[in-house]
């Protein structure tokens, strides 16, 4: 990203102290500050993971195989269950995107569990509408769950995020949260529409 800005900012004449006080370098020097925030575990995690060719099909789907679910593994398969059962192999592998980049994001817990159950438990605060809707979050088709759950297992090996452009955001086409307003949208699959929220800062203790 800081590569891109430069070229932009080259391109456009822009050098010494005509870009100091420009969009570009307050972009620049916000992009810098972020990926300074983000801990060294975190990083070299981001920077090894492997990645893995995908093919957005059931059939293709059916045939990876899942094995044991750990916990990191278990809280994404479920979320996705309960979040995308009923989207497409692609929508469901999107939403799981969502969920790995805001692990990977310095503004979310650095952890699956924690993004999904993150403010779980506290009336408007939680994240994902299945952690806090009143219901038993029963896994009724185990078919449908054996899917995701080789979504998840493939995303958490190093499948490709290449489907939401980043996204840290999504809602259904049946609501207009405030967020949506103001945050890029990068996506639409399905029956999701999928935003990335603007790099800051985190402000987490």
């Amino acid at each position: 990203m800081k590569r891109i800005l430069w070229t932009v900012a080259l391109a456009a004449g822009l050098t010494g102290p005509a870009l100091a006080d420009t969009p570009v370098a307050r972009l620049m020097d916000q992009e810098t500050r972020a990926l300074r925030a983000i801990s060294g575990d975190r990083m070299a995690s981001y920077v090894a993971r492997p990645e893995i060719g995908i093919e957005y099909s059931r059939d293709w789907l059916a045939q990876q195989r899942v094995g044991r679910l750990d916990a990191e593994a278990r809280c994404l398969a479920e979320a996705l269950y309960f979040e995308a059962r009923g989207e497409s192999v692609r929508g469901q592998f999107a939403v799981a995107e969502v969920i790995l980049n805001r692990v990977d994001s310095p503004a979310f817990p650095d952890t699956v569990c924690g993004v999904i159950h993150q403010g779980t438990g506290r009336k408007f605060q939680c994240q994902f509408t299945y952690t806090c809707d009143g219901h038993p979050d029963t896994i009724a088709n185990q078919t449908a769950f054996e899917q995701v759950s080789r979504v998840a297992r493939l995303m958490l090996a190093g499948a490709p995020r290449r489907l939401t452009d980043g996204a840290t955001h999504y809602h259904t086409r049946a609501v207009t949260p405030r967020w949506s307003r103001i945050y890029p949208r990068t996506a639409t699959i399905g029956v999701h529409h999928f935003y990335r929220q603007p790099t800051q800062v985190s402000q987490k203790n």
